[in-house]
């Protein structure tokens, strides 16, 4: 991927929601997502400034996802073009007010996976459970996750009932009730597009044709159970009770011009094994993300 037209900090809309200074949508996004209004069936967009562009002819985003990499930016292209403001012909019969627009689960979710973020989420959750040795040993040689439970994953907004499940003080036996430390966490989701056969390994430098996309994630987790119930094994009704997703997914297209060099070891720390390591993901591999709550 690399920065082209449709990156041009200049490029205005003729959606003049899209042109606002404060808004997070402006032509640059262009993220996708997947909505209805009233009784249609649910059809996919892409968020302009206020509004939702209609992409005609998709039903799923499964379609889009699948797509390669030349493919996804002749997309981006098409529609960076179409809502110009220099366009002759706008389409303003597939412009939907977002305020009218009911919001979806972006794609249906067939499995998901939970990942330490960095050595410092990794440390900082040790220290919940192991404040002797926050930090696991493996942690500096592989990416450590654990399988989420996709059942639950729901669009933001949705009600989320608090969960009931076994509460312990360390006098037993433990009590059953609601848990009483409903907890948040600001994360970043990664929507995989392409896939691959049964056993067949992506080298690093192949990574980025499989990714599709990011939005905002919350895992939710009821951290009284979470102490109680991860021993040995990890976490059961603490973290699967609700996931909750933005139903923007802003494509790697659109992050391009905010990469910067992978995160750096500190001095004294192993390296990557050959197999996590690649020349074009040290030098461009990161992208500068602020994530607040």
């Amino acid at each position: 991927m690399s920065i082209d037209e449709t990156h041009h900090p200049a490029l205005q809309s003729w959606v003049e929601s899209a042109n606002a200074p404060e808004t997070d949508f402006p032509i640059q996004n262009l993220p996708f997502c997947v909505f209805r209004r009233g009784e249609a069936p649910p059809r996919v967009g892409t968020r302009i400034g206020d509004e939702i562009l209609e992409v005609t002819g998709l039903s799923t985003l499964k379609t889009v996802m699948a797509l390669s990499r030349k493919a996804l930016a002749e997309l981006r292209l098409l529609l960076s073009r179409t809502l110009r403001a220099d366009n002759p012909d706008p389409p303003k019969h597939l412009i939907h007010p977002i305020y009218e627009c009911e919001l979806m689960l972006p794609v249906e979710i067939g499995d998901y996976t939970d990942f330490f973020a960095s050595i410092f989420h990794a440390t900082n959750t040790g220290r919940i459970y192991r404040p002797a040795n926050p930090l696991p040993p493996n942690y500096k040689y592989i990416p450590l996750a654990y399988h989420g439970r996709a059942s639950s994953i729901v669009v933001s907004g949705t009600p989320i009932r608090r969960p009931e499940g076994q509460l312990y003080d360390g006098t037993p036996p433990p009590a059953v009730g609601s848990s009483r430390r409903v907890d948040y966490e600001g994360e970043v989701g990664c929507f995989i597009g392409l896939g691959n056969a049964l056993g067949q390994p992506i080298r690093m430098a192949d990574v980025e044709d499989h990714l599709f996309g990011l939005c905002l994630l919350n895992d939710w987790s009821a951290r009284d159970f979470q102490r109680w119930e991860s021993q040995p094994l990890g976490p059961f009704l603490a973290k699967s009770f609700a996931t909750t997703i933005s139903p923007w997914i802003v494509t790697m297209q659109a992050l391009e011009p905010f990469r910067v060099p992978r995160f750096s070891r500190p001095l004294g720390d192993p390296p990557p094994l050959p197999y996590l390591d690649g020349e074009d993901d040290r030098e461009r591999g990161g992208i500068a993300i602020t994530v607040e709550v």
